[in-house]
């Protein structure tokens, strides 16, 4: 918390979102968000983290299927049900978030307002008094994401601030990007969000690969993860499932529920929503935790030399 501008440390209570959201239908995805604020908020929670692309859906289907007709009637739909920043849909759940008095990182398929094929995948930033602070537009698309997402243009900014102190941010696979993480060290945070998909296709178990990244980003940062994932629909089964391999393979990943985690700032998971059927995972943590810690090892302070490092940025030859 703050008092007079300086941090005032305490004790806090985080939600993971770890739900399915409505396929492809930005109208039912948002009341769903908005409930999940709501229910995440009368719990006593003060921030709550939500997956990638929560709003309308995580754009899965290249994994399944090829470039055909389906698949770019999906992308039709997406680009027709993405959210605009500033938009009624965003503005709706900043409005739970004031209601709760509970911050959120939302993740959102967002279509660049004006046009007719521009989109970006994005964490959106929301206070406890439902002021939308910012966004952060993911730096790369992965794979599939390729399709239908342009690279960020919110540069290296990856963080805001809430009544109880900075908040860092980073989807899928940037939670292992060693330059994303230091641009969250440099803000301080006590608490990072990461956003993930619904599935990593075989062969990459996706549980393993979110401790694996998200462990080692928590020890660097000193500070605790929110790790939330989305939960497999059957309506998305049915939609994209082209082979019989891949209905099995997709029906495994629904029964499996894949669980959110949170982490203290030394990698340790103390919560675990993995098998459990609640759309919301919870952990009261001590923001405390990550003072000392932080005296071992500061990136963005004491235990780095970046100008010894600077020089790899300027030759060309490394890149």
């Amino acid at each position: 918390m703050k008092s007079n501008g300086r941090l005032v440390f305490g004790k806090i209570r985080l939600a993971a979102v770890q739900a399915e959201s409505a396929f492809i239908d930005l109208d039912r995805s948002t009341e769903i968000a908005c409930n999940l604020i709501e229910q995440a908020a009368g719990h006593g929670a003060q921030l709550i983290g939500f997956p990638e692309t929560f709003l309308p859906f995580f754009p899965n289907w290249y994994e399944t299927l090829p470039d055909n007709a389906l698949t770019r009637g999906f992308d039709k739909e997406l680009f027709k049900n993405s959210v605009e920043i500033p938009g009624e849909h965003i503005e709706a759940v900043a409005a739970a978030c004031k209601r709760g008095r509970i911050s959120a990182v939302v993740g959102v398929n967002e279509r660049l307002a004006a046009t007719t094929g521009t989109m970006f995948n994005t964490q959106v930033y929301i206070t406890r008094d439902g002021n939308i602070q910012g966004k952060h537009q993911k730096y790369v698309p992965t794979i599939g994401e390729r399709q239908v997402h342009a690279p960020g243009r919110t540069g290296h900014y990856n963080a805001f601030t809430t009544d109880f102190g900075a908040v860092s941010t980073l989807i899928c696979g940037e939670n292992s990007n060693p330059l994303g993480v230091y641009a969250a060290a440099l803000h301080y945070p006590l608490v990072h969000v990461a956003s993930w998909p619904l599935y990593f296709a075989p062969p990459l178990p996706m549980s393993e690969a979110i401790l694996t990244a998200t462990r080692g980003l928590a020890y660097s940062l000193k500070c605790f993860v929110i790790n939330s994932v989305s939960r497999v629909p059957q309506a998305y089964i049915d939609a994209v499932a082209g082979t019989s391999e891949w209905r099995t393979f997709l029906g495994e990943q629904r029964a499996r529920k894949t669980g959110a985690t949170i982490l203290d700032p030394l990698g340790r998971v103390i919560a675990d929503g993995s098998g459990k059927d609640e759309d919301l995972l919870f952990a009261d943590v001590d923001l405390e935790d990550v003072i000392i810690p932080k005296f071992v090892h500061d990136f963005a302070g004491h235990y780095n030399r970046p100008e010894l490092f600077a020089p790899l940025f300027g030759d060309e030859s490394r890149r």
